[in-house]
């Protein structure tokens, strides 16, 4: 298939739209497919990709190359590139990252228009079952991939902590929430140790919080790591905490500590549980109590090798691999191609996951915004 991707924020940016819609493009081109990214997100250099970003592109551009493609996948909705899809009757697959209202659960007029889009769409999809149970409509579900060549477990001596923390250091990823809950097992003549990775406006006041509770020695802040350095520092420790206020709409960074070994107690909310599954335990949102308790069943599990993965944990992530969740999109893909595009008679009238399907028609034509990779 020629398959245009469209993702208003792609890299070289680095966040989690980003991260899918890169994986998934290098995905299809990897199982044959050709394809084009148009993102509103600038460059000052070439990519070195295997296919074509095209940067900010003018209407015209953008009609050709819709003309062009066989399938239309836009990660994330953006009404700057919908419309014209629309009106060019390309099949186009939506799929959405996030709610669809305002952080204080409001919604604005460009909220109510996005959920009057998902109509216009040719198919819809979500990264999760709670995400799609909060737009209108029928909404199938493809949950999100880890970077499952970067996060696997590690070789380890022992442990450098207990407790390991991942993301922003803002009041709604709850880091206050996990310091109280420690607070609540020192009571209990528990000293578990907490490593917190990332950064943020908060961390001045965690870290006078721990030094309140007498916990300064228990807590290290670690600062942003990522890549393989993040990987083996989650591998030193035993439990990932995810004590999230907000309603994640997924939650990969629960993947993340699972394929590096560890178990996770997460805060019970939006699309955590289903990233959770059975492989860790769910707290009370907001509960510092339900955190602790949470926290001392889990330190109280013997701990499993190293070099003996759990079987249900890797059966857990098997589905949210790469190469996994792009063939679910490319089975998405192909089901829209076909009902809105019939084949042509030299084409493939029948498609696996794993097929390629032949290239066809003319390429787009260049113009200002488009990188070619080396």
């Amino acid at each position: 298939m020629k398959i245009l991707l469209t993702s208003h924020a792609f890299l070289p940016l680095l966040g989690g739209i980003e991260f899918v819609s890169a994986t998934l493009a290098r995905e299809f081109v990897a199982a044959g497919h050709e394809v084009r990214v148009v993102t509103h997100t600038p460059a000052d250099r070439e990519d070195g990709l295997p296919y074509d970003v095209y940067r900010r592109p003018d209407a015209r551009q953008m009609s050709a190359l819709l003309r062009w493609c066989d399938v239309h996948l836009q990660s994330n909705i953006s009404l700057r590139y919908l419309w014209m899809a629309v009106l060019l009757r390309t099949p186009t697959l939506v799929t959405y990252h996030t709610w669809l209202r305002r952080p204080d659960n409001s919604m604005g007029w460009q909220d109510h228009v996005k959920r009057l889009a998902t109509r216009a769409a040719t198919a819809n999809l979500a990264v999760s079952r709670a995400l799609a149970a909060s737009l209108p409509g029928r909404i199938g579900v493809v949950r999100n991939p880890y970077d499952d060549q970067t996060f696997r477990p590690q070789p380890r001596t022992a442990p450098v902590a207990d407790l390991v923390f991942l993301g922003r250091l803002v009041s709604d990823k709850g880091v206050d929430l996990l310091i109280d809950a420690l607070g609540i097992l020192r009571e209990r003549g528990l000293r578990p140790t907490l490593s917190v990775i990332g950064t943020g406006p908060e961390e001045a006041a965690l870290r006078e919080q721990a030094a309140r509770l007498g916990l300064a020695d228990s807590v290290a802040f670690l600062g942003k790591l990522s890549g393989p350095a993040l990987a083996r520092t989650l591998s030193a420790h035993r439990v990932l905490v995810v004590p999230s206020r907000w309603q994640e709409p997924f939650g990969v960074v629960a993947l993340e500590g699972l394929a590096c070994g560890l178990r996770v107690v997460a805060s019970n909310v939006g699309g955590l549980p289903e990233a959770v599954g059975s492989c860790g335990q769910l707290f009370v949102p907001g509960s510092a109590q339900s955190l602790a308790d949470r926290l001392d069943a889990e330190l109280s599990r013997p701990a499993l090798p190293q070099d003996a993965p759990d079987p249900a944990v890797q059966a857990h992530l098997a589905p949210y691999r790469a190469a996994s969740v792009a063939a679910e999109y490319l089975a998405h893909l192909s089901a829209i191609r076909k009902r809105r595009a019939p084949a042509a008679p030299h084409d493939e009238q029948t498609m696996t996951l794993e097929d390629a399907i032949v290239h066809r028609g003319e390429s787009p034509p260049p113009g200002p915004g488009k990188e070619r990779s080396a």
